[in-house]
C-alpha cells in the first residue's frame, strides 16, 4: 500500500542486510512515520508487547523472523535447540490473544529438525519466514477479492450511491503485511472505481481506529469518517451504515470471534438493525482446537495506563497527559468474544463462509484433519 505515493510494507528484511529486520512503527502513527531497524528476537518481543507491532497476521510474521533472528544470534554448540525453544515460548507469551503468534511458531520449530549444521539452520529458518510473509500477504489478497462481491452488491442495490462500511480497530495494511483482512474489499472497490465510504471506530482505549485506520485509509485516498466508538449503533439506527466489516485475533471452529475491546457491541447493533456484520480473516487466525470462544479465548488484559492517560501531539512533541482523578483505579480488557450467531459471515482466503462449525469444517476439512 502507499505512504505518500510510495508502496510499503509493515515489515520486510533490509534489502541490504539479511540480518536487520526493518518495521512501520505503529507506536508514534499517525504523528510520524519512523522505520524502525530490529536485529534480535528481544527486539521483535519487544515490538510485539509495546505495539509497534499489532494486528494478528503482521505478529505472526513478526514471531516467524524473531525466531530466525534468534537463529542469527546463535553460537555453535550442543544447546542451540533449547536456546531456540525458550526464544519461541517467549516470543508467544508476548501477545497472548492473537492465535497466529503461536500458530506460525509452532510451525516453523516442528519443522527444524534435530540435526543440521547452523548455517543450515539459519537458511530455513530465513525461507520459512519469508514464505510466511509472502502466504499472509497473498491471504489478504484474496480476502479483499471475496469480499469485494459483498460491496459491489450493495452499490448496485443502492444504484452506485456510496457504500457506508463501519470498522473497529485497525485490520488494515498495518496490521497484515498489505492490503489488510478488514480493509482489502474496502481498498479494492475503491481501486474498481465503486464509491465507498468508512466509519472509522476511534476505538478506545488506544485509538487504533482514529489513528491507524483513518491514516492508512488517507493515504490511499479512501473517504472516511472519525466516529466516537459509542457513536455506531446511533448511525445504524438511521441508515447511516450499510455493512460491518471487522477482523479477528482468534476465531474458534464454531465461528465465535474474538476481536478489539468494543467489537460485540458493534454485532449486537448490527443485528438490532439487521445490518449484515461480517469478519474477514485468514486461516491463520483460526483455532480449530477450541469451540466455546467466551469460555476459552484468553482475553489480554492490559496496562491500565492506556485507559488513564491518552496520547497526542503538541508543538511537534508526542505527549501523555492523565485524562482521570489520580487516584482512580482502571483495569483494561484487550479483547472480546462476539458470538457466532451474531456473525453473518466469515470473508476468508477460500471464500465465504456461514459462522458455524459445519461451513467452517467443510471450508478448511484439510487443515482440520490434518
Amino acid at each position: 500500500m502507499r505512504v505518500e505515493g510510495k508502496e510499503y510494507r509493515s515489515i520486510w528484511i533490509h534489502p541490504n542486510n539479511k540480518n536487520v529486520v526493518r518495521i512501520i512503527n505503529q507506536a508514534v502513527l499517525p504523528f510520524r512515520f519512523e522505520i524502525k531497524d530490529l536485529t534480535t528476537p528481544e527486539d521483535i518481543i519487544d515490538a510485539i508487547k509495546n505495539m509497534l507491532v499489532r494486528g494478528a497476521p503482521l505478529i505472526g510474521a513478526a514471531g516467524a523472523l524473531g525466531i530466525y533472528l534468534a537463529v542469527v544470534k546463535l553460537h555453535p554448540g550442543n544447546h542451540a535447540m533449547a536456546t531456540l525453544r525458550t526464544v519461541a515460548n517467549n516470543l508467544k507469551e508476548s501477545r497472548p490473544t492473537a492465535v497466529n503468534l503461536s500458530f506460525v511458531i509452532d510451525q516453523i520449530m516442528n519443522k527444524i529438525p534435530e540435526n543440521t549444521t547452523l548455517e543450515e539452520l539459519k537458511e530455513l529458518t530465513y525461507r520459512l519466514a519469508c514464505e510466511r510473509i509472502e502466504m499472509e500477504l497473498e491471504f489478504s489478497r484474496k480476502i479483499g477479492e471475496h469480499g469485494l462481491d459483498i460491496i459491489k452488491e450493495i452499490n448496485k442495490k443502492k444504484g452506485g450511491k456510496p457504500v457506508n462500511i463501519l470498522t473497529h480497530c485497525n485490520a488494515g495494511w498495518l496490521a497484515c503485511i498489505d492490503y489488510g483482512t478488514a480493509t482489502s474489499p474496502i481498498y479494492m472497490a475503491h481501486d474498481n472505481g465503486i464509491n465507498v465510504h468508512v466509519w472509522v471506530d476511534e476505538t478506545r482505549p488506544r485509538n487504533q481506529g482514529s489513528k491507524l485506520t483513518a491514516w492508512e485509509l488517507g493515504q490511499h485516498g479512501v473517504p472516511y469518517t472519525i466516529i466516537a466508538d459509542n457513536a455506531g449503533g446511533h448511525l445504524m439506527q438511521h441508515g447511516m451504515v450499510d455493512l460491518v466489516i471487522v477482523g479477528s485475533d482468534r476465531t474458534t471452529r464454531k465461528g465465535d470471534v474474538a476481536n478489539k475491546i468494543g467489537t460485540y457491541l458493534k454485532a449486537l447493533a448490527a443485528h438490532d438493525n439487521n445490518i449484515p456484520f461480517y469478519v474477514a480473516l485468514p486461516s491463520s487466525s483460526f483455532d480449530f482446537t477450541i469451540t466455546d470462544g467466551i469460555n476459552e479465548i484468553p482475553i489480554e488484559k492490559r496496562s491500565s495506563r492506556e485507559i488513564t492517560h491518552i496520547e497526542g501531539i503538541k508543538d511537534d512533541n508526542i505527549i501523555e497527559i492523565e485524562i482521570v482523578p489520580g487516584n482512580a483505579k482502571a483495569v483494561n480488557y484487550g479483547f472480546d468474544v462476539t458470538p457466532a450467531k451474531y456473525v453473518t459471515g466469515i470473508i476468508t482466503e477460500r471464500g465465504i463462509c456461514n459462522a458455524d462449525e459445519v461451513s467452517i469444517t467443510e471450508m478448511f476439512s484439510d487443515i482440520i484433519n490434518k
